[in-house]
């Protein structure tokens, strides 16, 4: 199998060049229509990308939503992201989206170090509940947050990584990993689905029906290894899988946000 093919997302998705700008405008109407409830590039670390943005609801939240971006831990940053916070605030939630060093500068062992600080710190600020989720790469490290080894002091109630990357070992095989450097203990260390769930962390898994084959297994495969629940959203790719969080009454939010 021709891995760089297998995961090769936007060469299968008509118009996914449009979708960049798509967000970072929606993103930035959305930090505007919250005013002082957006506060932004608060630091959890020295680093220049070690920040997150948090977003407020009326009144005290009910609890905290934590969403990572996704990017193959490559690109993108907390900024772009924003408006996904709408369907947890509109539930009377608030939710921090972090930023993370940007893979040469980083391994991705310490990037998911980096995510563990980013909670901790959201946490100190935010009562309540903490759900963690991520997008592709997010997924990943929303998926290590719920992990046994995972270094995060917070109490996680629930983690559900979407589209995650379960399994780093077919990335070896791809032309990112001249940047992503994993090696095989690191795929070892790093992989959600050789890693057991952490008990009192419940967990789902969350997927796009028309994703590539690849995002499908991986999905199915961190499912099955942590026996969670998982759902494939009929109709949805990869890069469009993520809008339902900025409605407050979709499915997606309410896997999130329902029962914890």
């Amino acid at each position: 199998m021709d891995m760089d093919r297998a995961y090769a997302n936007g060469a299968f998705i008509a118009g996914a060049e449009t979708y960049p700008l798509k967000w970072e405008a929606e993103a930035a109407e959305f930090r505007a229509g919250l005013g002082v409830r957006a506060r932004l590039g608060l630091a959890y670390g020295q680093g220049e990308r070690q920040k997150f943005d948090l977003f407020l609801p009326e009144g005290t939240p009910k609890g905290l939503l934590i969403y990572v971006h996704g990017g193959y831990w490559l690109a993108f940053g907390r900024e772009t992201w924003s408006h996904l916070a709408g369907g947890a605030v509109a539930r009377g939630w608030a939710c921090a989206m972090p930023s993370y060093t940007h893979a040469p500068q980083a391994r991705i062992g310490d990037i998911t170090v980096e995510i563990g600080r980013a909670v901790d710190a959201a946490a100190t600020m935010v009562g309540g509940p903490v759900v963690v989720t991520g997008h592709s790469a997010g997924g990943h490290l929303s998926a290590r947050m719920g992990c046994e080894d995972a270094p995060v002091r917070t109490k996680i109630a629930r983690v559900v990584p979407i589209s995650p990357v379960a399994e780093l070992e077919p990335l070896m095989e791809t032309v990112m990993n001249e940047k992503l450097g994993i090696t095989v203990p690191e795929a070892e260390r790093e992989s959600p689905a050789r890693l057991g769930l952490r008990k009192g962390v419940d967990a789902h898994v969350w997927v796009g029906g028309q994703e590539r084959p690849a995002f499908l297994w991986q999905a199915r495969l961190l499912s099955e290894h942590w026996d969670c629940a998982w759902t494939v959203a009929a109709g949805t790719h990869h890069l469009d899988v993520i809008d339902d969080l900025a409605d407050p009454t979709s499915d997606l939010t309410a896997a999130c946000l329902d029962g914890v």
